[in-house]
């Protein structure tokens, strides 16, 4: 048996949830774009620990997103999750943002599933996979154009999901397009992925481990 503290802080969606053997126990999360994850994410570790009737110390391990997305979310996410890991002497586990966030695309019939968050200005990270999950393109920050994803939107039916999505709307014109801009990343998809890897051992080293974020991190100043 595997419980597993999963925690997802890569977009606005501050989302904590405990995971029995890939199962889902208990869970809490509120999606604001203000990033209220600093005050928010302990509060719904505790919250989540006592509607699942679970003591930090029967923990097996602790998952992270590991991104793409925010770099303020992932920071204060994976610091979370060494702290504890520190504390417990537990595993962490990493699970790709884009990946566990295509899981909710599971009842959709679609040749492709394109998670995509929003980066700046016209830019998104996104990965694509086929219906079956297997990563066929990594994930990667590019421009939205006209083309984009045309070579999988010739070949069938393509699902554009998350807030990057919203970008593509109006741009991509193609009779295999659907679009999904409300998707967030959620520690409920997480449950099975973060299990699957602690049965193989796939864990992370505690001291080293580094969020994904893609791109360099810049300072927006303000305007004077």
């Amino acid at each position: 048996m595997a419980l597993i503290l999963n925690l997802e802080t890569a977009t606005t969606n501050c989302s904590v949830s405990i995971a029995k053997d890939g199962k889902i126990m208990a869970i809490k999360e509120h999606n604001t774009p203000n990033y209220s994850h600093s005050e928010q994410l302990h509060v719904f570790i505790q919250d989540v620990l006592k509607a699942a009737a679970i003591k930090k110390k029967d923990l097996d391990a602790i998952a992270i997103s590991k991104g793409p997305g925010s770099y303020t979310g992932l920071r204060i996410g994976v610091s979370a999750a060494k702290g504890l890991c520190y504390a417990l002497d537990i595993p962490l586990i990493s699970v790709p943002t884009l990946r566990s966030m295509a899981e909710q695309a599971a009842k959709t019939d679609v040749e492709y599933i394109i998670p995509l968050l929003d980066a700046r200005r016209m830019e998104v990270y996104s990965t694509v996979f086929d219906n079956s999950f297997s990563e066929i393109r990594p994930t990667k920050a590019e421009i939205i154009e006209a083309t984009s994803f045309q070579e999988y939107l010739i070949k069938g039916k393509v699902l554009l999901m998350g807030s990057g999505a919203e970008k593509c709307m109006g741009i991509i014109d193609h009779e295999n397009v659907m679009f999904n801009t409300t998707t967030v990343p959620s520690s409920r998809e997480m449950g099975s992925l973060s299990f699957n890897k602690y049965k193989d051992n796939d864990f992370e080293d505690v001291a080293y481990f580094e969020p994904y974020y893609l791109k360099d991190f810049v300072l927006q100043r303000k305007k004077s």
